[in-house]
Order: C-alpha cells, then sequence, then structure tokens
C-alpha cells in the first residue's frame, strides 16, 4: 500500500523529545484524568506544555509524573505508525485539535500499548531512543499548568 498524502507539516521535531511527549501526554490522562496538552512547545534543549487542571500537581504528583514517564520509557517499546480513516481513528483516539482541513486518513502513532494519538510529527523508533525525562520547572495559574521539561 502506498503511503497516503497527509497534510503538510511546518515543524522538524527533536524525534526523542516529540515522542516524550506522547508520553508525558498519556501520563497526564492517566494520573489527572485531563485531555493532552492544550499548547506544546516542543524543542531540542528543552520543552513545555499546558494542560488544564483543577488545582497545581503536589511536588509529590510532579516525582510521580516523572518517575512514571521514565518508567515507560525504560519498557523499551516500539512506536509504530498505522493509517486509518477519520472515523475509525475517532474511535481510539481524540481528534478535538485536528485541524479542520485535516485529511481523511489519518496518522496514527502508537507507543507500544501505552499511548495512540493522531499526528504527523517525527519520532524514535523504539522508547530506548529517547533517554531520560526531567522535569526542569512547572507553574500553575488560572487552571493552566505549565510544564518545563527535557531528554
Amino acid at each position: 500500500m502506498d503511503e497516503p498524502i497527509l497534510n503538510a507539516h511546518n515543524k522538524e521535531e527533536y524525534p526523542p523529545m516529540h515522542t516524550a511527549e506522547h508520553i508525558l501526554n498519556g501520563t497526564m490522562a492517566r494520573m489527572f484524568g485531563c485531555s493532552r496538552s492544550r499548547n506544546a512547545h516542543i524543542e531540542k534543549k528543552k520543552s513545555k506544555c499546558d494542560y488544564l487542571l483543577d488545582a497545581c500537581p503536589t511536588d509529590e504528583q510532579v516525582a510521580q509524573l516523572e518517575a512514571k514517564v521514565n518508567e515507560v520509557i525504560a519498557r523499551n517499546l516500539d512506536v509504530t505508525i498505522e493509517y486509518m480513516p477519520r472515523e475509525q481513528a475517532a474511535a481510539i483516539v481524540d481528534l478535538s485539535k485536528l485541524p479542520e482541513d485535516a485529511s481523511e486518513t489519518l496518522r496514527i502513532v502508537r507507543v507500544g500499548d501505552y499511548d495512540a494519538c493522531a499526528c504527523i510529527g517525527a519520532h524514535v523508533s523504539n522508547t530506548s531512543e529517547i533517554g531520560t525525562f526531567k522535569i526542569l520547572s512547572h507553574d500553575f495559574e488560572n487552571g493552566r499548568w505549565r510544564v518545563r521539561w527535557k531528554v
């Protein structure tokens, strides 16, 4: 099967950092019941993500978050890609952040059995390529928790 033509992508992500963002998003959803990051800025040296939360995570929760992300990375999970119609994808991933002009065929990126989302960015092929996840700082204002991190 030929690879489907997807929307153009205007970013050059650093694959280890971008894949770590997927794991962070999956972990945030599990720990806090929130949706994936509302705003993300992914760079090679450090990145940041914003999450909508009712309260600021405690220092203990932040340490647990960092430990869980590193635990998932250490599982050496394969990162795979599959293509599927939007309707099929909607049954397994949140499409609320999908641009209006997104193609009918979506690219679903899976991090082992831990996370799946629609994404057109660059990723590692296995979590063993990511390195150690480290939370650098975080703050909370008006229901938005911003976390800065690196790998």
